[in-house]
């Protein structure tokens, strides 16, 4: 039978082949390193990654109003960020969005590849004006356009627009304070 050690900064284990209890000694680490630092965060993220989990790049919201109706934006405004968009997320917050911010007005295209919520699409003139919404299928890669010369397009949950009233010819305020 193995003796019992002076108990050193640990926890109590059970030592099977001693048939009694030992202690479990860990060995003293300095917490402020860089190496312990990164450990808790790189094996959350290594579980993440392992569950399937998709992370977005945390983009800045800013508030959007129509017809008295808020939402906080993220915004697209590389072409990276535009290409990407909503892809892979598996939801969408309530009176959330994303707004897509062209450098020039055009008769812009938007498709579902690889989104997994269904959403809806305003394409918005450089004055703010909604020229049409478009309700859009998740996983398709169906063309929804905009019908005349878009600077902006706004998705958001499926009928956020339409359980508010909105429609072509309404206003999106607070459009014109998101930098570009």
């Amino acid at each position: 039978m193995l003796a019992k050690r002076k108990p050193r900064r640990g926890l109590p284990a059970l030592d099977l082949s001693a048939g009694g209890w030992d202690t479990l000694t860990v060995p003293r680490r300095n917490p402020l390193k860089e190496e312990n630092l990164l450990k808790p965060w790189t094996a959350g993220l290594t579980l993440a990654m392992a569950a399937g989990a998709v992370f977005a790049d945390p983009l800045l919201t800013y508030p959007l109003k129509v017809k008295g109706h808020t939402l906080r934006v993220e915004v697209a405004r590389s072409d990276e960020e535009k290409t990407v968009g909503l892809m892979f997320r598996k939801q969408l917050g309530a009176d959330r969005g994303m707004l897509f911010v062209y450098e020039t007005a055009g008769r812009w295209a938007m498709w579902m590849k690889n989104t997994y919520v269904p959403l809806s699409v305003a394409f918005i003139d450089r004055d703010g004006r909604i020229l049409n919404i478009e309700d859009m299928e998740p996983l398709t890669q169906d063309s929804h356009q905009a019908i005349g010369a878009a600077k902006y397009a706004l998705e958001v949950n499926r009928g956020w627009f339409r359980k508010r009233g909105i429609k072509p010819g309404d206003r999106v305020e607070g459009i014109g304070k998101i930098p570009g």
